[in-house]
């Protein structure tokens, strides 16, 4: 029996997908990264019951934070972007989190940023607030031990290929990590929509990118850009149909990073059969009913897709990119190595 909701909820289902590969389908993967987190801010001090966790989220993020400081006994607040829905916010009312949400914004990097500023402002007001900083501190990737420790049981030896979406480096680049120190062969597969400033794709415009939690407009010091062995751009359309062909093909019903990763993994298995596939759904398909599954008409068959492979970004175009990490040019990799806390 779990003690909280929280625990039953971040479990994930291990479900074979043809044609060979293996899903991790959560039904929200952030729990892993918040719970991890609070966790360790407590155990060692830099919180106690009763103070107030505030950090950025456009949904995701929100919803595993305030459970995990449900679970602990500590309040929550939320600067949220307008793609927090009604859904969202009425649990996270009744969970006693509070959220304020930033003016609408067409532009993503806008949006962010407004987000970020709105925190400095609640700091300066409140400075006994803690800021989870979940695009920054490295203590999120402390909960997804647990998942690594899950892939090693559940997963045949012999050589890995994790794909996923990169989002703030703490999904998976801490798996890979921890399966990485426990000697397990990881090749590490990111996927990345267009316009992420990530892994230098800002010159390539997605006018229909609502997948920007695999990426991001500004600069996360949490990605580790050396843990990544290739990295696949995938559009909205691209995106669209690997979902649907995703539930179609196994009944799963996730997000668009989900259908994104699974048309890099059977890519990626055609490339090389020799390896065990394993992609992660991150969170369920409810919030892109309308704006992606209701189109499932318009979706294309995935056996035809294939991504232009290109050896630097200024290669880069819709639909689909690929290429092998890091690049010839050493120069593109970003920020410095991200320093993982021992968990307490």
């Amino acid at each position: 029996m779990h003690e909280h909701i929280a625990e039953a909820v971040k479990e994930p289902d291990v479900v074979s997908v043809p044609p060979g590969a293996i899903c991790l389908r959560f039904e929200t993967m952030k729990l892993y990264s918040a719970l991890g987190a609070v966790r360790h801010l407590l155990d060692t001090g830099q919180v106690k019951p009763g103070d107030t966790l505030v950090d950025s989220s456009s949904g995701i993020y929100a919803h595993a934070l305030a459970l995990a400081c449900h679970r602990y006994g500590l309040h929550c607040h939320i600067v949220g972007s307008t793609t927090v829905d009604r859904t969202l916010r009425v649990q996270l009312e009744i969970l006693g989190a509070t959220l304020e949400q930033v003016r609408p914004s067409k532009n993503l990097r806008l949006d962010q940023n407004l987000r970020v500023e709105r925190i400095g402002e609640l700091l300066r007001e409140n400075p006994h607030y803690h800021w989870m900083r979940q695009y920054h501190d490295a203590i999120h990737y402390l909960g997804y031990r647990d998942v690594a420790d899950l892939i090693r049981k559940e997963v045949p030896e012999g050589p890995l290929s994790l794909v996923g979406g990169v989002g703030t480096g703490a999904s998976t680049g801490a798996i890979a990590t921890y399966l990485r120190e426990a000697g397990r062969d990881v090749t590490l597969v990111g996927v990345q929509p267009f316009g992420s400033v990530t892994f230098g794709a800002e010159h390539v415009l997605d006018p229909d990118m609502i997948i920007a939690g695999i990426g991001s407009s500004i600069p996360f010091q949490n990605v580790r850009q050396d843990l990544y062995d290739r990295i696949h751009w995938v559009n909205f359309d691209y995106a669209m149909s690997g979902a649907v062909e995703l539930l179609r093909a196994s009944g799963i019903f996730a997000g668009l990073s989900a259908g994104a990763a699974y048309l890099a993994t059977l890519w990626e298995r055609e490339r090389d059969t020799a390896r065990t596939y394993v992609f992660l759904a991150a969170d369920t398909g409810h919030r892109y009913v309308d704006t992606a599954y209701a189109h499932h008409p318009d979706a294309v068959g995935l056996g035809s897709l294939r991504p232009h492979e290109v050896t630097a970004q200024d290669e880069l175009r819709h639909p689909w990119s690929a290429m092998d990490w890091p690049p010839t040019d050493s120069a593109l990799l970003r920020g410095g190595p991200v320093l993982v806390p021992e968990r307490a």
